[in-house]
């Protein structure tokens, strides 16, 4: 429900921008910069094709999106990401324009550009969501190059993670030097640190990629004609169930567009962001008359409706309005945006913080994660 009547809009126009989830989608959206000033888009194995659309907002997402799915210093997106509870990778991600412009892919475990596929779909099809194998084999028809997906890293933090499941041990990468478990919540550490891009690992230097938790890179762009579009892209829950979707490629649960009013892209629990259609939410309360700031609160509020909510939950989410305005909150602290304008790039906390209390690490989230795979903790030997 729409809560208080807004403050008046503001009408200036902030010009080309792209602004993107956590700390280290600042190099993403630095290297799609020029691109959305209608540099050269080209890319060596680019999926999708000739765009419908006049605007190069969409060839800079892509090109943000791809540029994250390539950073293995990133363990919640693309090639940096950790495997399902089966040890295999799968991708998700979603790329969108406007409510009749859109596409999202689903458990994408050959493909490492789930936003150039989306694109693909958009674009090419009249469909608007592909998953598993299916989705594979629509972007071998369409020339997107096939790869393993798996790291080495990614590999090595599967096994440890097994064999601790195995063995009843406490997972060493979720366990503080005097014995107490640290949280899974995800923490940016921000920039120039050995974390920097690891959201799943406290900041403290340890080695290893936390048990559970997980996050996406979400993009927000806007040109100068003030075309609009939007983007996902992540490897989802690490070591969840296998089939698992979350939020990312899902139009209004991950990201939503609605041109001439705004765009919006949600981070974090996925389950509780698909539960209030987040993104929908907030590009909502700006087209009935809602502020940025009012957009957010709005998105926050929703989230406190659901109920008590477990140590580990993270919702965050960032909303621009048509004029390329920019507002950003999170639920619990620990989350970071990063902007891209003509100011220059740089990198900043939200504007609001629902529940600033909730600071420091939360308690381990190993028991209520446990219930994502029971069967299988069952029959483990």
């Amino acid at each position: 429900m729409f809560r208080r009547m807004p403050e008046t809009r503001t009408s200036s126009d902030r010009g080309p921008s792209l602004v993107g989830t956590w700390s280290f989608s600042l190099a993403a959206i630095e290297s799609a910069w020029s691109i959305l000033l209608g540099g050269n888009s080209s890319q060596d194995d680019r999926a999708a094709g000739d765009s419908e659309s006049n605007s190069c907002v969409l060839d800079a997402i892509e090109a943000a999106c791809r540029h994250a799915d390539l950073d293995q210093g990133v363990d919640s997106v693309g090639i940096g990401g950790l495997p399902d509870s089966s040890g295999r990778m799968s991708l998700d991600g979603a790329i969108m324009e406007s409510p009749v412009r859109f596409a999202g892919v689903a458990a994408l475990r050959r493909h490492l550009h789930p936003v150039s596929v989306a694109r693909l779909v958009m674009e090419r099809t009249e469909h608007t969501l592909l998953c598993g194998d299916d989705a594979d084999e629509f972007a071998d028809r369409h020339a997107a190059t096939a790869r393993d997906l798996l790291s080495d890293e990614a590999r090595e933090a599967f096994e440890k993670w097994k064999a601790s499941r195995r063995d009843g041990s406490a997972d060493p990468i979720d366990q503080s030097k005097d014995g107490s478990l640290l949280g899974l919540r995800p923490l940016d550490p921000g920039l120039g640190g050995e974390s920097a891009g690891r959201l799943f690992r406290p900041n403290t230097g340890r080695e290893g990629a936390a048990p559970a938790g997980h996050d996406t890179i979400g993009v927000l762009g806007r040109d100068a004609a003030g075309n609009l579009a939007a983007g996902c892209s992540t490897s989802g829950l690490p070591f969840k169930v296998p089939g698992r979707v979350g939020d990312s490629p899902i139009a209004g649960h991950g990201l939503f567009v609605q041109p001439e009013v705004g765009s919006a892209t949600a981070t974090g629990t996925g389950e509780l962001i698909s539960g209030i259609c987040a993104s929908f939410v907030a590009v909502e309360t700006l087209r009935r008359g809602g502020t940025l700031l009012d957009a957010v609160r709005e998105v926050m509020l929703r989230i406190d409706e659901l109920g008590p909510l477990r140590p580990h939950h993270q919702v965050a989410v960032i909303v621009m309005d048509a004029f390329g305005n920019v507002a950003s909150g999170a639920y619990r602290p620990g989350f970071l945006i990063a902007t891209r304008d003509e100011g220059g790039g740089r990198v900043s906390g939200p504007d609001l913080v629902h529940r600033p209390e909730d600071d420091g690490l939360p308690e381990s989230a190993r028991d209520g994660l446990a219930k994502n795979d029971r069967q299988e903790s069952k029959d483990d030997p």
